[in-house]
């Protein structure tokens, strides 16, 4: 399955002004992405489909224990709407510390739906029927626990979105491509004191392309 022209994000969060104008996702090769029409991002405020008049998403954990957990029942009406009409071509993701680890080829992986739900969990955790029956899968960033899901929902967008086609320009930008080499640029020699000189590998600057190809591999 190829990349589709255009990757459709939504978050799901309590906080969606922390993807409104202004923020991270307004900015450079993001911004561009979404201008171009190879992407869009939509925040949706879970506490739309929030309970009573003050819009509850949360309750109480049976069994007791501190803080408070997320609902399944507004997580699911949520993601009913924000899927309807396109569940086939989409993925519904939710950030857990007991997820499977989020790397470079599970980015390439997301990168072939055209809908992608990122439910951010909040508080001391979500329901667990949420992840049982309203997620598909469940990715984590790392070993260690954030407050929320937004940043990883962010890292998400940025990490897949580098596989749409000309969101980076050139395809060889990408380090599964480029190799993770060292790069350099100038001054070929920088002197941060007058006993120091900090120098590019005179291979760059030889101009022997086969050479220089062969050093990257080898740095990689």
């Amino acid at each position: 399955m190829s990349s589709p022209k255009k990757i459709n994000f939504h978050v799901v969060t309590i906080f969606p002004e922390l993807f409104g104008a202004g923020s991270y996702t307004d900015y450079s090769l993001l911004k561009r992405a979404k201008e171009a029409g190879k992407i869009s991002i939509q925040a949706h405020d879970l506490r739309e489909w929030g309970e009573g008049i003050h819009r509850k998403v949360d309750g109480i954990p049976y069994g007791g224990g501190p803080g408070m957990v997320m609902g399944v029942e507004p997580i699911y009406k949520a993601v009913k709407a924000i899927t309807k009409g396109k569940a086939k071509k989409s993925r519904v993701i939710l950030f857990s510390t007991r997820g499977k680890k989020f790397d470079g080829a599970e980015a390439e992986r997301l990168a072939q739906y055209e809908n992608l739900v990122f439910i951010c969990g909040r508080y001391e955790g979500v329901d667990e029927r949420v992840a049982e029956h309203v997620a598909d899968e469940e990715l984590s960033v790392g070993d260690f626990v954030l407050m929320g899901g937004e940043l990883p929902a962010m890292i998400a967008i940025e990490a897949v979105s580098r596989f749409v086609p000309e969101v980076l320009g050139k395809i060889e930008s990408l380090e599964s491509i480029k190799g993770s080499y060292p790069s350099y640029t100038r001054p070929e020699v920088f002197k941060p004191s007058k006993t120091k000189e900090w120098k590019v590998p005179e291979v760059l600057v030889s101009g022997h392309h086969k050479e220089i190809e062969k050093w990257r591999k080898e740095n990689a």
